[in-house]
């Protein structure tokens, strides 16, 4: 089972700071606590409450914010907190005790939106889904992902592609959009009220090429040219195929050539517009924000 971990994440307000994990805390709930008594139901907040600068205490999907008192610096007790926190969870520690409404439904909205790719529509909630980004082509891919392995259940879901707070789901051509829509969305959105694991603890990354290019950036064997390109597809591109729907990861870059290889993922994938897209937005600004470094970029499916 993966060890939760704690990344520090200041905020726009000077006295509150979030600790967010790499994995989820709570069903799609949140909540909010200003003193121990409230927090009664919650084993971690409590134990925050014994640190005499908390304030008041959120517990949210997959982070913690704390607000303190201003007896304290947070560059003093922040590294200190956020030990705390690994440490009680990964002991076993309870994060809310929620067997009182076991039965109790959660209020979840979704709604579906078009997208430049004819095949796939995009359905958004209003909870996280994911912490990060995963695409099924098989209901084998998905034996770890019980709502994308219920979704291939239905004859006309080809591909499941999920991010953040929503999922792009592709069609094969037997079905249209018009005859099927509200049926996913109200199937997708009765499987989260009910709070259903969207993703199974021990879920891995299905997709070759995407356990390729999270080893490729995380092991340091990229060159300064090939981290510049994923700092720009992270910057400016990556939320701009999100609003669609898809995603793009970094392949490959080959100074020679100056060939920078790309895999299109969700709606991006197989769309007819991807072509134009790669040519006149992705690699026209790297060719502009990189100069002679770069002379064309290739998607290596879709």
């Amino acid at each position: 089972m993966q060890k939760l971990t704690i990344n520090i994440q200041p905020t726009t307000k000077p006295t509150i700071v979030k600790f967010e994990a790499n994995k989820f805390l709570t069903k799609h709930e949140n909540f909010e606590f200003h003193n121990i008594e409230e927090a009664g139901k919650s084993p971690l907040a409590q134990q925050l409450f014994h640190l005499p600068f908390v304030k008041t205490v959120y517990i949210a999907q997959n982070f913690v914010a704390i607000e303190k008192y201003n007896i304290v610096h947070w560059k003093d007790v922040q590294q200190e907190i956020a030990d705390q926190i690994e440490s009680f969870l990964n002991n076993g520690g309870i994060v809310a005790i929620d067997s009182e409404h076991k039965n109790k439904k959660i209020p979840v909205t979704v709604y579906a939106e078009s997208t430049p790719n004819p095949t796939v529509m995009k359905f958004v909630s209003n909870k996280k889904l994911v912490l990060e980004t995963v695409e099924f082509k098989n209901i084998d891919e998905a034996k770890n992902a019980p709502l994308a392995k219920q979704l291939f259940h239905f004859p006309f879901v080809k591909e499941v592609f999920l991010d953040d707070n929503y999922l792009s789901i592709m069609k094969f051509d037997i079905a249209e959009w018009e005859d099927i829509t509200l049926e996913l969305r109200e199937f997708i959105r009765q499987y989260l009220e009910q709070g259903k694991e969207v993703l199974t603890e021990d879920h891995t990354l299905p997709s070759q090429t995407q356990a390729k290019e999270k080893t490729a950036i995380k092991g340091v064997q990229l060159d300064d040219t090939s981290k510049e390109i994923v700092a720009i597809l992270d910057e400016y591109i990556k939320p701009a195929v999100a609003s669609d729907g898809g995603n793009i990861l970094f392949e490959s870059y080959d100074p020679h050539e100056k060939v920078v290889k790309v895999i299109l993922q969700g709606a991006c994938s197989g769309c007819p517009s991807s072509t134009l897209t790669l040519k006149n937005g992705i690699e026209n600004m790297l060719k502009e924000m990189l100069q002679d470094k770069v002379s064309r970029v290739e998607a290596i499916n879709g």
